[in-house]
């Protein structure tokens, strides 16, 4: 089995080392949105404010059963979401953010691709910025990056999160999804080490402005992206696609709350392919196929 894990892919998260050139690691999703397409306003008050204690408490229970980071997101992203200020997605991350920090040494991600909310999380204690964009939506987050030398995870996607629809028809008809997604990267990986940015994550953004079929040409090759020479993100936690193929292809899809099981299959076969973190809401099941994979990858290795 190839080896996708290089002795280089070790990543300094400011004043934090991220090691994933031996085992994959997980990503815990905190969402602090009201909207968020599986867990909006799971973290509200009875006032429609963030619940800080509960939002830490469960950051702690992802750590405590796998999570090496928590990405932390005050801004919906789902399709036809909308946009936020700035000032809204500080007061619903910077406290959590900052409480987190002061209770745990985990990697605190933000998930944002404004430049002052990012400045904001990382002057607050986080290390990583999650971006979308693959910093195409805000042309001062590099420099905010590169000044609080944070690592990034550059995200591919073709249009806004406004502007998104949900299809099951392929976004990109005569086009390969593959090379079009490689190209964005290696774009977004010069524009990041143009601007100082040398600690980095790539996404392909599964689900983001792609079609049902187009997600699963993207699982398949994942490890043509490989070369690009850094490590993998993929984030396909209860993603729409996977609830359509459940479906066989009829509508309505399953709802998020009953695609758990589908999330894992689709997270191992990721693992497989060469992913190097898995961003996932149910971090117990993600690690339950991380602590799988690997077990066959010792098996092999003895067996030759």
């Amino acid at each position: 089995m190839k080896q996708f894990f290089p002795e280089h892919y070790r990543l300094e998260c400011r004043n934090r080392s991220l090691d994933l050139s031996k085992r994959p690691a997980i990503m815990g999703i905190l969402n602090l949105t009201p909207d968020s397409f599986s867990d909006g306003g799971r973290f509200e008050n009875q006032e429609k404010e963030t619940d800080i204690d509960s939002a830490v408490e469960h950051a702690l229970r992802m750590k405590a059963e796998g999570a090496s980071i928590i990405d932390i997101g005050g801004e919906s992203t789902r399709p036809g979401s909308e946009k936020i200020t700035a000032r809204t997605e500080i007061l619903r991350t910077v406290p959590v953010i900052s409480k987190l920090r002061k209770e745990s040494n985990v990697l605190i991600s933000i998930d944002t691709y404004k430049a002052e909310v990012a400045e904001a999380a990382l002057k607050a204690g986080a290390q990583i910025v999650n971006d979308i964009s693959g910093f195409t939506f805000d042309d001062l987050l590099p420099d905010i990056c590169r000044k609080y030398q944070a690592a990034v995870v550059l995200m591919h996607t073709p249009v806004t999160p406004q502007t998104m629809k949900w299809s099951t028809e392929t976004a990109n008809a005569g086009t390969d999804i593959t090379v079009t997604i490689h190209k964005f990267l290696r774009q977004a990986i010069l524009r990041a080490q143009n601007a100082g940015v040398h600690n980095i994550l790539i996404d392909p953004g599964f689900g983001f402005g792609k079609s049902v079929e187009e997600n699963f040409r993207i699982l398949e090759n994942l490890s043509y992206l490989l070369d690009l020479g850094y490590p993998l993100l993929c984030g396909l936690s209860k993603k729409s696609f996977l609830g359509y193929a459940i479906k066989n292809g009829e509508e309505p899809d399953i709802p998020p709350g009953e695609r758990h099981d589908a999330t894992t299959a689709a997270q191992t076969i990721a693992l497989l392919n060469g992913a190097s973190v898995i961003r996932a809401h149910d971090v117990k099941a993600a690690a339950h196929a991380i602590s799988i994979v690997e077990s066959m990858k010792k098996s092999l290795i003895k067996r030759h």
